[in-house]
């Protein structure tokens, strides 16, 4: 598995649905290794309550379980929520399944058993299903996800401003100096003007929620980021 592929997945959150307590415990434990946080539950009124609680990225369900079934918890989840993305797992190839489970937004079908690889693959899937223009590397375990205007690591999450999440794509995406002209056409709006003592609360609060000496000052010139 690519180094960038575990990065991007350490900035997620997943909720692992399944009835079966052995296969709960084991893909519990790969899943932990690469997301942010890992939630499990053993019905879909379990998986429900932790939806509502939790708000994972990520949702991987069985189709089957005890009780209301995974594609009833999903069509309830779509009744407001369009955007999380979800997985089912299946023990079956039947095409009607197949067929219902396309009417809620999949990224992926897992034909059990689940091994590493169809996991790691419907990971990938997972990943993908970000615009690749909105999800950003920063350093090794830091993301930048320009949707939600969040930078993340492993352990912590920081929101950023409007302003801040303008000028950190701007550093990313142009990827050389920003210069002091071009943060005030960006960040300043028409009625206020960017005085020194501006300029450096912003930037001191812009610093705390990044990677340490991310954020490189060219004297006279403006800013530009360090990704080493």
């Amino acid at each position: 598995m690519q180094d960038t592929l575990i990065n991007k997945l350490s900035a997620f959150k997943v909720l692992y649905a399944e009835d079966e307590a052995g296969i709960r415990e084991n893909i519990k434990e790969i899943l932990e290794h690469y997301f942010k946080e890992t939630y499990t539950a053993e019905n879909a009124n379990e998986a429900y309550l932790k939806y509502l609680q939790n708000k994972p990225d990520l949702i991987i369900t069985d189709i089957q379980m005890t009780g209301e079934s995974g594609l009833d918890l999903i069509k309830k989840i779509r009744e407001s929520d369009s955007k999380t993305r979800i997985i089912i797992t299946s023990a079956y190839t039947d095409l009607e399944y197949m067929l219902q489970a396309t009417e809620v937004h999949l990224i992926k079908y897992i034909i059990k058993p689940i091994t590493h690889d169809k996991l790691i693959n419907a990971l990938e899937s997972f990943v993908k299903s970000y615009d690749e223009n909105k999800i950003y590397n920063l350093t090794e375990k830091w993301i930048f996800d320009f949707s939600k205007s969040i930078i993340s690591n492993s352990e912590e999450e920081f929101n950023l401003t409007k302003k801040e999440s303008l000028f950190l794509k701007q550093l990313i995406t142009k990827n050389r100096i920003i210069t002091y002209e071009e943060m005030e056409n960006l960040i300043w709006d028409e009625d206020s003007v960017m005085t020194p003592n501006a300029m450096r609360l912003f930037i001191k609060n812009f610093r705390k929620k990044l990677p340490l000496k991310s954020l490189k000052n060219v004297q006279g010139t403006g800013y530009i980021l360090n990704r080493e």
